[in-house]
């Protein structure tokens, strides 16, 4: 048993208030074992447009803040949905900024993709997460398709078989933690 909690710091593709990815995000914080602590990252649109000139220069504040908080944590969650058959574009650029540096290197991390489709996003999103050499198993990466038919304005998962994915999700996201401990 860890003396102290597990870090998981948690990523919104979406920028909507109270969108579903957020919903789902919030759910697992709550169903998640105690000796995890869950940080949801909210201010994803607050992070300027990529530009490698900055990146190879002083990056800025809020990109160093938000590399920081990946580097500090034990673990990533990436919730988002898929837009026009692709990631958010501020989860892309969210991303850019991190190619340069090693933060996802070896980094357990979970990747959900909950949208309408999804299936193009999230083909995105796990190769680009392998290009940062984050470390998933296919245990710890699900598809949530028809999302918003499946959680409720108040953020309960109104659908059973989702219910029991995101159940099997956290267990085996939880589960590779603690078995490396």
């Amino acid at each position: 048993m860890p003396s102290q909690k597990i870090k998981i710091f948690a990523i919104i593709g979406s920028t909507r208030k109270n969108s579903s990815n957020y919903k789902i995000l919030k759910y697992i914080s709550e169903k998640i074992n105690s000796q995890f602590e869950i940080e949801i990252f909210e201010e994803i649109d607050q992070l300027p447009h990529f530009n490698p000139d900055l990146d190879q220069e002083t990056p800025p504040k809020k990109v160093t803040e938000f590399r920081n908080k990946i580097a500090q944590a034990d673990g990533i969650l990436i919730c988002t949905p898929e837009y026009v058959f692709s990631l958010p574009g501020t989860l892309k650029n969210a991303l850019e900024w991190c190619v340069s540096t090693t933060v996802f290197s070896g980094k357990r991390t979970g990747l959900i993709t909950a949208s309408a489709s999804g299936e193009m996003a999230h083909e995105q999103l796990l190769l680009i997460m392998k290009t940062v050499e984050a470390k998933f198993e296919n245990s710890e990466q699900i598809l949530i398709q028809g999302i918003r038919g499946k959680v409720n304005d108040k953020g309960k998962i109104v659908n059973t078989s989702t219910e029991a994915t995101l159940a099997s999700f956290i267990h085996n996201f939880e589960n590779q933690f603690l078995s490396e401990l």
